[in-house]
């Protein structure tokens, strides 16, 4: 089942990016390029499986979740719906590990695939791709 669900992911990873690059509706493209040594006590919370932790960079900042060994996830703590408010909305980890709220909106997503589960939000979260070398993860656009 492990198997078939990060082949299913991959899938769908790549064919949302193409080969022209991902350019999400609503948030704008910002250059997001850093590296995180998950393996690091100082990213303690990335060493399990459903941890996460939040990181500056991209529109409004970047969450990074660990979903498998070598999987990791990362998305734009913007709200596709209000992300341009000078509140700043923000979007972060429910404590079910499993969905994003937004703080302002209330809109919840999908942490698998940052798609829309509820709420005034018609976008999925704008992601950032991963990659992990088993040493280091690179979070880039």
């Amino acid at each position: 089942m492990k198997k078939f669900l990060r082949i299913f992911l991959v899938i769908v990873f790549f064919s949302v990016l193409g080969c022209s690059g991902y350019k999400h509706s609503t948030i704008p493209n910002v250059w997001v390029n850093f590296w995180v040594y998950p393996n690091d006590v100082a990213y303690l919370d990335l060493n399990y499986y459903g941890g996460h932790m939040y990181f500056t960079g991209g529109v409004n900042g970047v969450v990074v979740y660990r979903l498998a060994e070598w999987d990791f996830l990362a998305y734009d703590r913007a709200c596709p719906y209000d992300w341009d408010d000078e509140d700043e909305p923000r979007v972060g980890v429910e404590p079910d590990g499993i969905t994003l709220r937004c703080e302002k909106c209330g809109s919840l997503f999908n942490i698998l695939d940052g798609g829309v589960i509820s709420g005034p939000s018609k976008y999925p979260l704008k992601f950032y791709q991963t990659k992990y070398d088993g040493m280091r993860l690179r979070v880039h656009s």
